[in-house]
């Protein structure tokens, strides 16, 4: 069975490239039916970038509350059986994204590793870790139409999730998600929002390896307030309609939202508020946990074009 899985993964990075040129055939297809000879929806031909976009390199602190953990101890996701806290935080978010005429390709990388001082619900405060997540996703996304700027068409994603290090509740997690839908991207103010299909492969536990079914929504925005001030925000539920055995960790539903205000200091370094929330329903959990989260981010921030 871990074999099949392994080819069906394979097959999908496979059919990317394929399932990317019926797209392209059927856009243009459509563009053979107009009377006049014009790029389709004000699309201009030979548009060819490479960028390497530094999101965020950050230091936080902040204050967290935390609810119903007690549930959530054996949990791998450590936003949910976080204790109220105090902490500082590193973050890595960069992504390279190659863009060829209607054809864009991301690859993003993000990291972000925390100690804390834990104040639990039963226990003397004690120091720990509670920020642990390597992220690395590589999406496709092939723009059909364009209307004043903002794309719409096939998005193509793979992502491999885990941790730095294990916890001594919890083996690190691991998980090899894929997805299929549809998305809107590339404008000043939605750079990416998408509604996709998703599959994971969690192998957190080695003898319990799982496989989910389930649909993704996602978002990711920017918002120039004025000359030196940027809101920006991001985040996705997912709910899950399958799984492949019983694993009472597993979630059942799952909301991620972050909330950033940056304002530059002086050249690419910024300082600003934010807010980020957790919402998940595990399988074998009576109630919802939560995470929340307040505090003031010092980052930098920068574009660099090949």
């Amino acid at each position: 069975m871990l074999f099949l899985r392994k080819i069906a993964f394979f097959l999908f990075f496979f059919f990317i490239p394929i399932a990317v040129n019926a797209a392209e055939e059927t856009c243009f297809s459509l563009e053979e039916e107009t009377e006049e000879k014009i790029p389709l929806f004000g699309f201009s031909q030979d548009e060819t970038s490479l960028k390497l976009s530094v999101r965020r390199i950050g230091l936080d602190w902040s204050k967290t509350q935390v609810n119903n953990a007690e549930e959530y101890q054996e949990s791998p996701v450590s936003a949910l059986n976080a204790t109220s806290q105090d902490y500082i935080r590193g973050v890595f978010d960069t992504i390279l994204e190659f863009t060829e005429n209607r054809f864009k390709w991301d690859n993003s990388l993000f990291m972000e590793y925390g100690r804390t001082t834990l104040k639990p619900y039963n226990e003397p405060a004690t120091v720990d870790e509670s920020a642990d997540k390597i992220l690395y996703s590589s999406d496709v996304s092939y723009a059909c139409w364009d209307f004043s700027g903002l794309k719409f068409g096939p998005t193509f994603r793979a992502a491999y999730e885990t941790q730095f290090v294990d916890r001594d509740e919890s083996p690190r997690q691991n998980i090899i998600r894929s997805s299929t839908g549809i998305s809107l991207f590339d404008h000043e103010l939605i750079k990416s929002l998408y509604i996709t299909g998703v599959h994971e492969y969690d192998f957190t536990y080695g003898h319990q390896q799982n496989s989910k079914f389930g649909a993704e929504f996602g978002w990711r925005l920017e918002y120039l307030v004025r000359e030196g001030v940027k809101l920006s925000s991001d985040g996705y539920y997912r709910e899950y309609f399958s799984y492949s055995r019983y694993v009472s960790t597993d979630l059942e539903r799952d909301f991620s939202v972050l909330g950033r205000l940056d304002t530059n200091l002086w050249g690419s370094f910024t300082m600003g508020p934010y807010i980020q929330y957790r919402l998940a329903k595990a399988r074998g959990a009576e109630h919802y946990g939560s995470n929340l989260i307040l505090g003031i981010s010092f980052n930098f921030i920068t574009d660099f074009l090949f």
